[in-house]
C-alpha cells in the first residue's frame, strides 16, 4: 500500500480524524510532532494543523491539497512515523532509512466528531492574534502565539476578562471609570484590564495598581508608558495608606495574604466600589479561632480544618457583602490543577441600605464557629453597621 496515495485517498474522501507525525528524522527540523484534525470554518473544511516545539506551539489552517503536501513533504525526510485516526481504519506508517513506508493496516479507535463544533476555544484575548501587553510581557511572540509555558497565564487572563465582561454594564460609558488593583504585583491582570475595557470594550478609565515593591512598581510603570497606556499608573504604597480616591467603581485584589484581603474588601465598602473583584490567598484567620465540638471529627485533622477555615474565611466576607447591599459570587477563577488558591469573590452593589434578611443567617454561621472575623470588626469600629445589628 503506498503511503502517499493512502493520505491523499484518506483527506480527498474526508475520512481523517486525527493525524500525528511524529519521531523526528531531521534535527533541523525544531518542532517534534505535528498533530493535524480537520475543522470547520464557517462553511469552509479545512486542516488545523499543531507544531510543537520544546517551549511553544504554532498553529496554522489549511486547504486539502495544502495539506496533503504538508504531510508527504515531511514524510519524505522529516519524520519517522505517522498515525492515521480514520472513519474506518486506522493506519501507522513506518519509514526507513531509506525513505520506504511500511503500511500497517489496524481497526479504527476513535470515533468521528462533529467538526463544526471543533475548534478553538474563542477567548476574550484571542491566540494567533498579536497583543501589545501580552507580547511586551512574555506571553506571546511577535507572531501572536501563544508561548507554551505561558498557556495557563494566559488562560487565567481570559477567565479574568470573562468576569469583568459579565459586570461591565454596571459601568456608564460617559464617565471615567476609576479601579484599584491593591497587590498589583507584576500587573499581568492590570494590563489586561487596561488592555480590555480600553482598547476592546472602548471605556474611559483611570487605574491604579498599588504594592509594596519599588523594582516591581517602577517596571510596571515602564511597561505601562511603552506600551502608551496613558491612564495607568503604579505606586509604591500599602492597602491602609492609599487614599487618594474617595469613591471608586472597582477594586481588584488578587493573592492578598490574609487579612490583606480584608482591608481591601474594607476600603472598597468605604469608596462605595460598584464591583468587588478579589481572590484570596492564604486564609490562615480563622483557624485559630473554629472551635465546634460538633466539628472535631473533622478538624482534628489539620489539613481538614486549614481548608475548612478557607472555605469558612470566604463564606463570610461574601456574606458581609451582601448584608451591605453588594450582589455576591463566589467563582472558580482558574482550575484548580493549576493552583489551590482559585477562588474569586466577585461583588456587584445592587442595593444602599442593610440586607437584613441575611443577617440573621450570617450571624447563626459566626457564633456556630465562634468566629470574629477581621472584616466585621472593620465594619463595626467604623460605623458601617451599628453593633446593635449585627452582634
Amino acid at each position: 500500500m503506498n503511503a502517499n496515495n493512502l493520505i491523499k485517498d484518506i483527506i480527498d474522501k474526508k475520512e481523517l480524524i486525527q493525524l500525528v507525525l511524529s519521531n523526528k528524522r531531521n534535527k533541523d527540523v525544531e518542532y517534534t510532532k505535528i498533530n493535524i484534525r480537520p475543522i470547520k470554518i464557517k462553511d469552509d473544511f479545512m486542516y488545523h494543523l499543531t507544531y510543537s516545539y520544546s517551549n511553544k506551539e504554532i498553529h496554522k489552517n489549511l486547504s486539502d491539497k495544502e495539506c496533503i503536501e504538508e504531510i508527504i513533504s515531511h514524510i519524505n525526510g522529516n519524520f519517522k512515523q505517522v498515525q492515521l485516526y480514520c472513519v474506518n481504519n486506522d493506519y501507522q506508517i513506518l519509514i526507513n532509512k531509506k525513505l520506504n513506508a511500511n503500511v500497517i493496516k489496524k481497526k479504527a479507535t476513535k470515533k468521528p466528531v462533529d467538526i463544526s463544533h471543533n475548534r478553538k476555544k474563542k477567548y476574550i484575548l484571542e491566540e494567533d492574534v498579536p497583543c501589545d501587553f501580552l507580547q511586551y510581557l512574555g506571553v506571546m511572540n511577535e507572531h501572536g502565539n501563544v508561548k507554551k509555558q505561558k498557556r495557563d497565564k494566559f488562560r487565567q487572563l481570559n477567565r479574568f476578562l470573562e468576569m469583568v465582561k459579565d459586570i461591565e454594564s454596571n459601568f456608564d460609558k460617559n464617565k471615567k471609570i476609576k479601579i484599584i488593583d491593591f497587590g498589583c504585583g507584576k500587573s499581568y491582570l492590570t494590563f489586561a484590564l487596561y488592555y480590555y475595557l480600553v482598547k476592546i470594550a472602548k471605556f474611559n478609565v483611570e487605574i491604579v495598581g498599588l504594592d509594596l515593591k519599588k523594582d516591581v512598581i517602577e517596571y510596571c510603570n515602564k511597561v505601562a508608558r511603552a506600551l502608551n497606556y496613558d491612564n495607568l499608573n503604579f505606586q509604591i504604597g500599602n492597602i491602609s495608606d492609599f487614599n487618594e480616591f474617595t469613591e471608586i467603581d472597582m477594586m481588584v485584589t488578587l493573592h492578598a495574604c490574609d487579612i490583606a484581603t480584608d482591608m481591601a474588601l474594607f476600603k472598597a465598602i468605604c469608596w462605595k466600589s460598584k464591583v468587588i473583584l478579589s481572590v484570596p490567598c492564604c486564609q490562615h484567620e480563622l483557624n485559630s479561632q473554629i472551635k465546634n465540638d460538633l466539628l472535631n471529627p473533622m478538624l482534628k485533622y489539620g489539613i481538614i480544618k486549614e481548608r475548612f477555615s478557607s472555605l469558612a474565611t470566604d463564606s463570610i466576607r461574601a456574606n458581609l457583602l451582601e448584608i451591605l447591599g453588594y450582589k455576591t459570587q463566589i467563582l472558580e477563577f482558574i482550575e484548580t490543577e493549576h493552583t489551590p488558591k482559585n477562588l474569586l469573590i466577585r461583588a456587584v452593589k445592587s442595593k444602599e441600605e442593610v440586607d437584613k434578611s441575611i443577617v440573621d443567617e450570617y450571624k447563626e454561621l459566626r457564633n456556630f464557629l465562634n468566629a470574629s472575623p477581621y472584616l466585621e470588626k472593620l465594619i463595626l469600629e467604623n460605623n458601617i453597621i451599628s453593633k446593635e445589628q449585627l452582634i
